[in-house]
This record gives C-alpha cells, sequence and structure tokens, in this order.
C-alpha cells in the first residue's frame, strides 16, 4: 500500500503505458528483454531455495501451483487463471505504487495488483520499492491458501469503510503481517530444524522476496520475535530502511483472518483514541508482550522509525 503514487509510477505514465482509471495496465509482455526474464529466473531458483525449511509450506506449494518456476517473467494471464481456480483471486498489472483507496478497492474485490516492471542485476539484493518479483513472487503464492486469501480479502473490505486518519495504522498493521510477518513453526521439534529458525516460519512478501531478510528473520539473533496483538501492532513504527528490529508471530492464518477483518474494524472504527497516544518505538518490548525471543539488538540502525 502506499499514500500516494511515487515518481516511478509517473515515469512509467510518461512511458506511455495506457492507465486506466483504477490505474491497472495490459502486462506490456513485449517489454521484457534478456536481461528481465533472467533476473526473473535467477532470483526465484535463488529464493525457493533458500525458502526450504525458513517459509512455510503454503508458500512453497502456492509458488508451484500457480506457475512461477519458469525461467522468464510470468505471463500474468496464466497466473490469475491457476489463482482464479484456487480461490477466486485474480491479479491486474499496475506501473507501480497506487493510491491507497484504490488499492483497498483492489482487494475488496479480490483483485492483487502487481508492478509489471523488472528490477535491474544489481539490484538482486536491494530495491526500496516494490517490482514484479516482489509483488508476484512475494505476495501472490500465499493467495492460494483459502484463508489467507479471506484474510487479504476482508483486509480489503474493512480498510475501505476506516477513517482516512487511520492510515498509518493500517500500514503497520499490513507491514508488520503481510510484508513481515512470521507465523509459528509446529512442524518441528526443538532439536531439529524448528531450533534452527527459532520456532518461526516466514509467510511475509518482504522476508521472502529478501534474500538478507530470509536468512535474519528467522536465524538471527538481533531482533525481537513477539507474539501478535492487534493493538499493539497497531501502535508499533516500522523502519523501512533496515531489517526490522521486531517481528510480530500468528499462530495461523485463521488468526490473521480474525485480525486483518473483523479485529481491525472494530478497533479503528473511531480511530481517535489510538492515534492520540505515542506510538511505540520498532524496538521497544513491552512489560505485557509474549516474548519468543528478546533480541540482542546488534547491527541496529538509530532512528529512522515510520
Amino acid at each position: 500500500m502506499a499514500i500516494a503514487a511515487t515518481a516511478k509510477l509517473q515515469e512509467q505514465f510518461d512511458a506511455g503505458l495506457e492507465t486506466r482509471p483504477d490505474f491497472t495496465i495490459d502486462q506490456p509482455l513485449e517489454r521484457y528483454g534478456a536481461v528481465d526474464h533472467a533476473v526473473w529466473d535467477q532470483l526465484y531458483r535463488r529464493q525457493m531455495a533458500l525458502l526450504e525449511g525458513r517459509a512455510c509450506e503454503a508458500f512453497i506449494e502456492g509458488a508451484q501451483r500457480i506457475g512461477l518456476n519458469v525461467a522468464h517473467v510470468p505471463d500474468f494471464e496464466a497466473v490469475s487463471e491457476r489463482l482464479m481456480a484456487a480461490t477466486g483471486w485474480r491479479i491486474v498489472a499496475v506501473p507501480g505504487l497506487v493510491p491507497d483507496r484504490i488499492f483497498f478497492e483492489h482487494l475488496a474485490h479480490r483483485r492483487f495488483p502487481v508492478t509489471w516492471w523488472m528490477r535491474r542485476p544489481d539490484q538482486l539484493d536491494y530495491l526500496q520499492e516494490p517490482d514484479c518479483f516482489h509483488d508476484l513472487f512475494g505476495h501472490v503464492p500465499l493467495l492460494t491458501d483459502p484463508v489467507f486469501a479471506d484474510a487479504i480479502h476482508a483486509y480489503g473490505r474493512a480498510a475501505l469503510a476506516v477513517d482516512e486518519r487511520a492510515l498509518p495504522l493500517l500500514a503497520r498493521l499490513y507491514w508488520y503481517t503481510v510484508e513481515f510477518g512470521l507465523m509459528r513453526d509446529t512442524s518441528g521439534d526443538a532439536s531439529g530444524e524448528t531450533r534452527a529458525t527459532h520456532g518461526v516460519k516466514i509467510y511475509g512478501a518482504g522476508i521472502v522476496s529478501s534474500k538478507g531478510e530470509s536468512l535474519y528473520s528467522v536465524e538471527s539473533d538481533s531482533p525481537n520475535r513477539l507474539a501478535f496483538d492487534l493493538e499493539r501492532v497497531l501502535r508499533t513504527r516500522y523502519r523501512i530502511d533496515t531489517f526490522q528490529k521486531t517481528y510480530f508471530v500468528i499462530d495461523s492464518f485463521a488468526q490473521l483472518f480474525d485480525a486483518l477483518g473483523a479485529g481491525m474494524a472494530a478497533h479503528l472504527a473511531d480511530p481517535a483514541p489510538l492515534i492520540a497516544v505515542e506510538p511505540y518505538t520498532a524496538g521497544d518490548v513491552l512489560h505485557g508482550d509474549t516474548v519468543y525471543t528478546r533480541g540482542t539488538g546488534e547491527g541496529w540502525l538509530e532512528g529512522g522509525d515510520v
């Protein structure tokens, strides 16, 4: 989600793409060159190998189910056909970040906006703006899971009814779940894989699409890993310029569905009380938190919380 269209979006407008009022375009397949396809192939192979044992099984299965394992930038129409058959969702091509309300409207109608353009070879490990790989590889596989798909749908519908004053709160919730969420790993035991990954698995798109954060989020001793609590998340700032200081851990996608739908609607029916209080910093650990891992804080940057 984004507060406004970015410079990259305007740049793509200027390139002559025919953009509809809902900010969608036809995926310009003819604009992808050999370098774009090679970057997709390299990133896909690298991340799928890295995520084995670290990401939740629903993500791994979803990526394979919708046909992302191709040596070229996938055709959005082909992906949509498989996604529609699974959960009734489809993807729509967009030039880049879109205004919040447009984004919420797409989600409320079971459409996920996917940026069409690919990052350059020198941007494999870091890109400030979401590109095709982040949006398609990071977000779309989990939309094959019925409960997760319904949770994102519920978020879109609830967000449309929320007062605009609550946009920062909506952003925090989306950030700490859909983008940078972890979930408890109940598949292993204390002596096996679970211990190596601090007892959690990845599901957030910002993590699965990043080599560095895929490793850091589940293996580093630096960050906090706290049990998810809706009000706590709504009041917590986050980082956009570095790895997260804190990750919130859900028990299941059913818990996420409750939080992103009815829970969010109830908490933000009147956002004034939450807006009025000073938010917590990204690295805070509070007395009432359920702490899975208290981070060492090693390597944390000062300031910069959003």
